[in-house]
């Protein structure tokens, strides 16, 4: 839309992973050259952890192109899976067809097939995306797996990347076997004020920028501090930003611009929108505790009854039920989703919902056809009881299950000092 304007060859702020955008800062570079260990490194895994928008997937696209000729590849980005489902899982990458196999032949075709690899000279390399939500039992089967041996050699590598919560599941007491086998571990954080800049001069370039200053140096300060040096929140605004001067037929994106984009948004300053979240994780990582879901009160909240629901209706007719957990919830059509929606008016990565104790914040992750609720087209909104959300051909209908669940335990108070009382 906006790439006549700024003479550029494709948009440079696209979410989508594309492994040319790559920025390789120092804390990528790392990461990248652990992940490239992994084909020598004979034992152990490597786990790279990163927060939503870090720039994981990318990352792990841009190592992926580079892998030598005898590496066999299997890359499981579904992990919501059983046992069973993993191994199938895996061995679908490697070219077999086991649906209708039991557990015992699956981890003996595995066997064989890794044992034939090696054999051959081939490496065989297990990377798995969004690792945080592989369960208990799959990671005690991929240790299992992983154990697997010729010749005093592992036959299997192992990358596991994901968001802080894998790290904080490895240091569990019952995961002590698996943890003992990470052999490198990095975690991706925000980039620095200086990344930041450098990041999106970069992304411009690659777009055919050719040295033309499209980005005023003034813009540079609010663009970190509402994006917080995430990556995925600084393409968000920066394509915001650049619509808004396609709109005012400006090429040049100020910092005017760049306000006008964050009111667009609706966003806070970063460090506002997220300062309760830090201190809570700082604080269950002392402790070893699983993933920081304290609220203000102490109370693990994740482990309290669901808050909230969608119905999710197809053309007006219901096709399914989604329960909205605590935390971060992603929508889009692709399979490394929370909430996959396979439709081709959804994007990769289209939306997420922020599921806090008090509130469900609706987010547009800078998708090509956009949310609306009702006629209202939004960037960013907090969901009500009964509110109706537009993708596409889908609807997703909103049920806040708070007020019924505070009703119900409300009630059970009342009926238990009245019993006192008797």
């Amino acid at each position: 839309m906006y790439c006549e304007l700024f003479k550029l060859k494709e948009p440079p702020f696209r979410l989508t992973p594309d492994p040319q955008f790559l920025y390789a800062s120092k804390q990528h570079a790392r990461a990248k050259a652990y992940m490239e260990s992994s084909i020598w490194l004979a034992d152990g895994f490597v786990v790279i952890t990163g927060e939503i928008g870090s720039g994981k997937t990318t990352l792990i696209e841009s190592f992926l192109e580079e892998l030598p000729e005898n590496v066999v590849l299997a890359h499981v980005n579904q992990t919501q899976l059983t046992p069973v489902e993993f191994l199938q899982a895996l061995l679908v990458e490697f070219g077999f067809e086991p649906f209708r196999m039991r557990k015992v032949e699956l981890m003996a075709i595995l066997k064989d097939y890794m044992i034939e690899q090696y054999a051959a000279g081939k490496t065989l390399l297990l990377v798995i995306d969004e690792a945080q939500n592989l369960s208990r039992r799959v990671l005690e089967e991929l240790r299992m797996l992983s154990g697997i041996e010729a010749q005093k050699e592992k036959l299997l590598r192992v990358i596991l990347a994901g968001q802080p919560e894998l790290a904080r599941q490895l240091e569990m007491q019952r995961l002590e076997q698996l943890r003992q086998r990470v052999r490198l571990q990095f975690h991706l954080g925000a980039l620095s004020k200086r990344e930041t800049r450098e990041y999106i001069e970069h992304r411009l370039e690659i777009a055919g920028a050719e040295g033309r200053r499209i980005v005023e140096d003034e813009a540079f300060d609010p663009i970190f501090t509402y994006s917080g040096g995430v990556p995925r929140l600084i393409n968000t605004l920066c394509d915001t930003a650049m619509l808004c001067g396609f709109a005012e037929e400006k090429s040049v994106i100020t910092k005017e611009l760049v306000m006008t984009a964050v009111e667009e948004l609706q966003w806070a300053p970063f460090i506002e929108r997220y300062r309760n979240e830090e201190p809570v994780r700082a604080l269950a990582a002392t402790r070893g505790e699983a993933p920081a879901d304290l609220d203000d009160t102490g109370r693990n909240w994740r482990e309290a009854e669901l808050p909230a629901r969608f119905d999710v209706l197809f053309r007006d007719k219901p096709v399914a039920e989604f329960d909205l957990p605590f935390g971060r919830t992603i929508i889009g059509r692709t399979a490394d989703n929370d909430l996959q929606i396979s439709s081709k008016f959804i994007s990769r990565h289209h939306a997420q919902v922020s599921t806090r104790p008090e509130s469900c914040t609706l987010e547009d992750l800078n998708s090509t056809n956009g949310i609306f609720i009702g006629s209202r087209r939004v960037k960013h909104h907090r969901l009500v009881d009964g509110d109706v959300i537009l993708l596409g051909e889908h609807k997703l209908v909103y049920h806040d299950l708070r007020s019924d669940t505070g009703n119900v335990i409300a009630l059970g108070e009342r009926e238990r000092k009245s019993a006192d009382a008797d």
